[in-house]
């Protein structure tokens, strides 16, 4: 048997300071024990931008250091909006079609049910994210190459 004893919030810290720092993989030893705690990158797509790709990195849970800034709270009550257009998926999100073009919509732009308002990337796969009604793009939410996750608010069509 292993002399190893779990400290699950010893664990949990390191699983936010990866998160927080981008890095994949934290070692830690003392005397005959050794802690392990590694994630692998998620996959980007070289296919679709030529740009350097943006890691995606999921987002560290709440702490006080947020709970003390209101401003980092209300993307978070914007995707509760009637008219928010949140993300199906973690991935990369894309305003246009390819490096250079003009974004599929902006502030100000009718769209009629259906009609593509950017893409998410996820897996190397492109998904093109349509329009849940018709209206008036109000609020553009993300920047292009921005990594998304699931369930934020993307855009408000009212």
């Amino acid at each position: 048997m292993s002399d190893i004893e779990f400290d699950a919030e010893k664990i949990r810290t390191l699983a936010i300071i990866l998160n927080e720092t981008g890095l994949t993989e934290i070692e830690i030893e003392s005397g005959k024990s050794k802690l392990r705690i590694a994630k692998e990158p998620a996959p980007v797509s070289a296919t679709y931008r030529t740009e350097a790709p943006a890691q995606v990195v999921a987002a560290a849970p709440a702490t006080s250091v947020a709970a003390a800034a209101p401003a980092a709270e209300a993307p978070a009550d914007m995707s509760k909006h009637p008219g928010a257009v949140t993300s199906p998926m973690v991935g990369t999100a894309y305003l246009s079609p390819q490096p250079g073009a003009a974004n599929f919509v902006k502030v100000g732009d009718s769209v009629r049910e259906g009609q593509t308002l950017m893409i998410v990337e996820a897996m190397k796969v492109m998904n093109p994210l349509p329009a849940p009604k018709s209206g008036k793009v109000t609020q553009i939410m993300i920047s292009d190459n921005q990594p998304v996750e699931f369930g934020e608010g993307l855009m408000i069509v009212e």
